[in-house]
């Protein structure tokens, strides 16, 4: 047996091997300990990127900041519409699969208008309701992704519409359930009262004019209401989550906001009304933070009075400065409408419409100088809200043709979003597992995008962050802590205690922290 020598001690071969080992295990476990945290939950996300089912498991988990782009309406899947709708006894139109008024036919097979309660008893017309009254199933044919989508809205829109409360409630919880700790619902508040109030006041292209007609009608008052209306709607919702309780559901620990959501594909003088109903209910009620413009950007009218309504815009924003604006904006594709109205509705709304943030934004390479479009929303700091499983149903457009990576590339910032989550068939982590599948985001860019999604909302108060751009850097009264921490100092609590924003953003820290222990 050969003999080594160590300090004077003859040591074995085998000895001398286990020191090797343990001192190796050592050095290696002395490297770990030095990694962060979050540089293990990175290696972990590397790990399981080519593993589906793990990769789930973790974007599950992980803290996802705000939801920017959802519209509620389109958030509640339609196995709960179909319970909205049979609290109301409403029947629905085997033909269509169109919520109809009572009264029905009976539960018998075939009938032409049985209670939508018959389908808990007929799996037939259950089934073919949610498909009718979503993505699911559908295959490309006769219809278009598109138009089936938009067609949804219009088939179950009774029974959304009766269950306000009851549809915060299941979109709020989801929200939990995918841990974001905000979400920003766009909701038309207003049952239509703007639209009513509109056609009492005769159309002018004057649109000061016009504004004094509609606050002289009453519409002041009908903010009043909504905000009434509201305070009814958010109570249900509480009541339906729990929250309070100690059967509390995921959904009451979300910050939940309101953008009043406008009809763009309705005449000028409804459109007018409820985008100064928009201004003014940002301007008095905290719950609603701005405003957004819905409907398909291909539709005629959209298109048609595309530079009127940024014009609408423009004159209100210089009455109501301080109200946030998002708008869909680049939701449109090559084919979908002429070349020419691919060019500059991204631009337009930014310069024009006075967009703090843009929905979709899919076209933005088919702009005039989409270079010098990239550089501007980034010199701006306008960020795009993205919806991949939208883009791909909706547009088809998806893979390399999607702009998302570009958008990174030049430092546009962007945030992940679920737009129309229940008619989809979608959610969060399944936005966030497209991301990283598709792009192959890394856990930085991920909490990037994270992080970005609550510098952008439209809460009031300071940021935590004094600077994002190349990294992200805490505010003065808090940069000597750690940020999400259990026990702030004293300056950074005064902080945080000012500045809505700023708590909600030291929230998702302090989930972060939680989440990266885990690795």
């Amino acid at each position: 047996m050969r003999f080594l020598n160590l300090g004077g001690v003859p040591l074995s071969s085998t000895l001398h091997s286990i020191l090797y080992r343990c001192l190796l295990f050592l050095l290696f476990a002395s490297l770990a300990a030095a990694q962060t945290s979050e540089q293990r939950t990175s290696r972990y996300l590397e790990s399981v990127r080519k593993r589906p089912p793990l990769l789930l498991a973790f974007l599950k988990e992980m803290p996802k900041g705000g939801d920017l782009h959802n519209h509620l309406d389109g958030a509640i899947y339609a196995e709960d519409l179909i319970d909205f709708a049979a609290m109301d006894n409403l029947c629905i139109d085997r033909t269509t699969s169109r919520l109809i008024a009572p009264s029905c036919d009976s539960c018998e097979s075939y009938t032409a208008k049985p209670a939508i309660r018959c389908a808990y008893a007929d799996h037939v017309l259950y089934n073919q309701t949610i498909d009718a009254w979503s993505m699911r199933n559908w295959r490309p044919g006769d219809e278009s992704g598109h138009d089936h989508f938009f067609a949804t809205f219009e088939k179950f829109g009774m029974a959304s519409h009766g269950h306000v409360g009851d549809g915060v409630a299941a979109a709020a919880n989801r929200a939990g359930q995918d841990h974001l700790q905000y979400v920003e619902f766009m909701h038309t508040a207003d049952g239509g009262q703007a639209a009513q109030l509109a056609s009492k006041v005769e159309w002018s292209d004057d649109f000061g004019k016009m504004r004094e007609g509609l606050l002289a009608a009453g519409l002041k008052d009908v903010a009043t209401a909504t905000s009434k209306k509201l305070e009814a709607d958010e109570a249900r919702a509480h009541a339906v989550m729990k929250c309070g309780t100690e059967e509390a559901g995921p959904g009451c620990s979300v910050t939940v906001r309101y953008l009043y959501q406008v009809l763009r594909g309705l005449p000028h003088e409804i459109v007018f009304a409820q985008i100064l109903l928009g201004f003014e209910l940002a301007s008095s009620d905290p719950r609603f933070v701005g405003l957004n413009l819905v409907m398909p950007e291909d539709w005629y009218v959209p298109l048609h009075d595309f530079n009127q309504q940024m014009a609408m815009l423009d004159y209100l924003h210089g009455i109501y400065p301080k109200v946030h604006i998002s708008l869909h904006a680049g939701e449109i594709a090559m084919g979908l409408v002429p070349p020419e109205d691919l060019t500059f509705h991204i631009r337009a709304s930014i310069e024009k419409g006075h967009a703090e943030r843009i929905g979709h934004g899919v076209a933005v390479m088919n702009e005039k100088d989409p270079i010098g479009l990239l550089k501007e929303l980034a010199a701006r700091n306008v960020l795009v809200e993205i919806g991949l499983t939208s883009n791909d149903m909706i547009l088809g457009v998806t893979g390399d043709d999607h702009p998302l990576p570009i958008y990174m590339r030049y430092g546009v910032p962007v945030a992940i979003s679920t737009d129309d989550e229940g008619v989809a068939r979608s959610d969060m982590t399944h936005e966030y597992l497209r991301a990283v599948q598709g792009y192959n985001l890394s856990y930085a860019e991920l909490k990037r995008v994270a992080r970005q999604s609550l510098e952008h909302s439209f809460l009031p108060g300071e940021s935590l962050w004094a600077e994002t751009k190349l990294a992200f850097r805490p505010n003065g009264a808090c940069a000597g802590d750690a940020a999400g921490g259990e026990k702030p100092s004293r300056g950074c609590e005064r902080f945080l205690n000012s500045s809505e924003r700023a708590r909600v953003q030291w929230k998702l820290e302090g989930e972060f922290g939680k989440f990266e222990k885990k690795f």
